[in-house]
């Protein structure tokens, strides 16, 4: 496998637990990242009930993703790791047309079984701190959430080196066709063998397989969040924590944070960038909110700030998962969702390769 992302890890634990040996290249492994891997920059913010659309592939797989995240995350924590979450979604409407797709959303979602709610503007002033606003009202998705990449990712690892799983930190320059199977060219070390190929380098994909004669287009998309320590709000500690999950204002993401040092501290992200170069700009105007910041978030300082190149395929939806060749598969272009839908992208990948043995 090639790409130790959240997809890559995820699709390798998998594997192995239903008996595969892997090996998984990525020079990422080789301990902290120089490159800004959209994977260990996401927020982890799961938003898949309040997707917008009721049916097709897209819905599929998010609400698969839903499914398997609570299964995978009991598995992970019954093996003593910690995986800091947060439950719940609080998608604000900022306008009237947001307010109107909003409750057709709701509408349909009851129709599915499926508890979203409807908040009032009452419902949101009586929050604290204030939400940013203004805000006609809101939607909740109590079974949404976010879960932090970082961890995630070091859990699935350290399970799938229990269970076998062989690492390289080194990178893939070229593949070629070997018989059945793949010789996979690095930039450092020898070649290594393969029976199936699994690429889940995000932006990095598309390259490689363009020299085998399969063109997919993906744009690098910039992402920039921050970590902010928050002002103290009055005698109570957990006052932060009365949010009731992930907050989403005009597609900016407000991710409250346990305490720390009896600190509170909030994730606020993520920019949208085309150029590949950070614009101290656009990480000034998510501080800010584009001008909508509350009193509260003006004062808060910040902790440290990121950056991550997320795969945006172009002519086709996200993500791509495609069988390119009898054993060559490729699950990238995640877009912002790699987090998300890195589960039901491994169960694909075991699903190929288990249709074909």
């Amino acid at each position: 496998m090639i790409g130790a992302g959240v997809v890559g890890v995820a699709t390798a634990w998998l594997l192995l637990r239903q008996g595969h040996r892997v090996q998984l290249l990525d020079p990422c492994l080789q301990g902290p990242q120089t490159a800004p891997s959209g994977s260990r920059a996401a927020l982890g913010v799961l938003m898949a009930q309040v997707f917008h659309r009721s049916s097709g592939r897209a819905w599929r797989l998010r609400q698969r993703s839903l499914e398997l995240w609570q299964q995978w995350i009991a598995l992970l924590e019954a093996q003593g790791h910690s995986l800091p979450r947060r439950q719940g979604v609080l998608l604000l409407a900022s306008n009237s047309e947001d307010w109107e797709r909003q409750q057709r959303l709701v509408a349909e979602r009851q129709r599915q079984g499926i508890p979203l709610e409807l908040w009032s503007v009452e419902q949101l002033e009586a929050l604290q701190p204030l939400l940013p606003g203004p805000s006609v009202g809101a939607l909740y998705s109590p079974n949404d959430g976010q879960i932090d990449p970082g961890p995630v990712i070091e859990a699935l690892l350290a399970s799938s080196r229990l269970e076998g799983l062989q690492t390289r930190a080194d990178r893939a320059v070229a593949l070629q066709r070997q018989g059945c199977g793949w010789l996979v060219s690095c930039e450092q070390g020898s070649p290594i063998a393969a029976d199936w190929l699994v690429i889940t380098a995000g932006v990095g994909s598309h390259t490689l397989v363009e020299d085998l004669g399969h063109p997919i287009a993906m744009e690098p998309v910039l992402g920039q969040a921050l970590e902010l320590a928050l002002p103290a709000m009055g005698s109570a500690s957990d006052t932060w924590q009365q949010w009731p999950g992930v907050v989403v204002w005009q597609g900016v993401n407000l991710v409250p944070k346990p305490m720390a040092n009896g600190v509170a501290r909030l994730w606020l992200g993520a920019t949208l960038e085309t150029s590949a170069e950070v614009d101290p700009a656009e990480l000034a105007n998510l501080r800010h909110l584009h001008g909508h910041a509350p009193p509260w978030l003006l004062e808060a300082s910040v902790e440290r700030s990121w950056q991550g190149v997320r795969p945006h395929p172009l002519g086709q939806p996200a993500p791509v998962l495609k069988a390119l060749e009898p054993t060559l598969l490729l699950a990238s272009g995640h877009y912002r969702n790699g987090v998300l839908l890195a589960p039901a992208s491994a169960e694909w990948v075991s699903g190929q390769i288990t249709s074909i043995r």
